[in-house]
C-alpha cells in the first residue's frame, strides 16, 4: 500500500520496527514489521480523500466528530517520525492504568505516556489515542518527569 501512495505522490509515513524471527529452516532473520498495524497516516487536503481511498488497500479513514476524518496532532506524527529511529520501539497492548509520565529530553521528547517495566528496562507506553493503539519504547528513568492525573508534572 505504502508503494502505491509513493506512486500517486501522496504524502505517507509508515512507522515501522525491527524483530527478529527464526524461520522453520532455523535461520534468523531482521524484519521490518508496521508499528501499528492496519494503519498508514496520510498527510492530504479534504479533497485528495477520494485519491487515498482508490489506492488498493486503504479500507477507510479515522473517523472524528459528523463521520469526518480525524487528524492526528501534526506534532505527534513528527515526534514519531524524528524520535523512533532513535530508540528501540515495539508494539504494546493498549494501556489504560498506571503511571503516566511524560519524556523530557531526548528522542520522542514531550510524548506522554504509561511507565511499564519490562524484564531489566523501564518503558514508557505511548498511546494514539485517536487510532487506540500503542508502543512501548524503552527509556532512562532520569529522562521522564511524572504527571499528575490532569497531565501536570509532579
Amino acid at each position: 500500500m505504502s508503494q502505491n501512495l509513493v506512486v500517486k505522490e501522496i504524502e505517507h509515513y509508515l512507522p515501522l520496527y525491527q524483530t527478529q524471527r527464526k524461520w522453520k529452516n532455523r535461520l534468523d532473520v531482521t524484519l521490518d514489521l508496521p508499528l501499528f498495524p492496519g494503519y498508514l497516516f496520510v498527510h492530504i487536503s479534504q479533497s485528495e480523500r477520494v485519491r487515498v481511498l482508490k489506492v488498493p488497500g486503504v479500507l477507510n479513514f479515522v473517523g472524528g466528530t459528523g463521520h469526518q476524518p480525524a487528524s492526528l496532532p501534526e506534532a505527534e506524527i513528527n515526534a514519531m517520525r524524528a524520535g523512533l529511529p532513535l530508540r528501540r520501539a515495539e508494539p504494546h497492548p493498549l494501556l489504560t492504568v498506571g503511571q503516566r509520565a511524560r519524556i523530557r529530553s531526548g528522542a520522542l521528547a514531550g510524548m506522554e505516556g504509561v511507565v511499564v517495566r519490562r524484564k531489566n528496562s523501564l518503558r514508557v507506553v505511548l498511546t494514539m489515542d485517536l487510532i487506540q493503539r500503542s508502543v512501548a519504547v524503552e527509556v532512562n528513568e532520569a529522562e521522564l518527569e511524572t504527571l499528575d492525573s490532569e497531565g501536570t508534572s509532579c
